[in-house]
């Protein structure tokens, strides 16, 4: 049996393929992890969330001035954190867990590059976001 240096080649080429994907490290993503799942399906799920929050007209129109997001404590600071990347509007339709928030907090940073504040002005923010945009409350 003569085996080629083409069988050869493929044989080791496949074997480090197949290695290497076995070593790659998997990153959470947390929006991939919700594609293609109904909203509501698992109370522990995320996108439970997605439901709106009934309250006054005027808790929906919020501060113009801080792209409609409510007022209270942390406002400001959330506003400016978040909208050198985004709208307010991602913000104002979220609906997530308290641990959910963390979590983005965490993939934001780590994954998207954001730009973290001192630890004081994290809390506020993550506080703000809780009262506000937690499917918790």
């Amino acid at each position: 049996m003569r085996i080629t240096l083409t069988t050869v080649a493929a044989t080791v080429a496949a074997l480090a393929l197949g290695s290497g994907l076995a070593v790659a490290e998997t990153r959470l993503d947390p929006m991939a992890g919700l594609a293609g799942r109904p909203a509501g399906s698992d109370p522990l799920d995320p996108t439970t969330a997605l439901r709106a929050r009934a309250g006054t007209a005027e808790a929906a129109e919020g501060n113009e001035e801080l792209g409609g997001l409510p007022d209270g404590a942390g406002a400001e600071e959330t506003y400016y954190q978040c909208v050198a990347c985004h709208s307010t509007e991602i913000i104002k339709q979220q609906r997530v867990t308290d641990h959910r928030w963390d979590e983005l907090w965490t993939w934001m940073v780590e994954e998207q590059g954001m730009v973290e504040p001192d630890e004081e002005t994290k809390e506020i923010i993550l506080a703000y976001l809780k009262t506000n945009f937690s499917s918790e409350r």
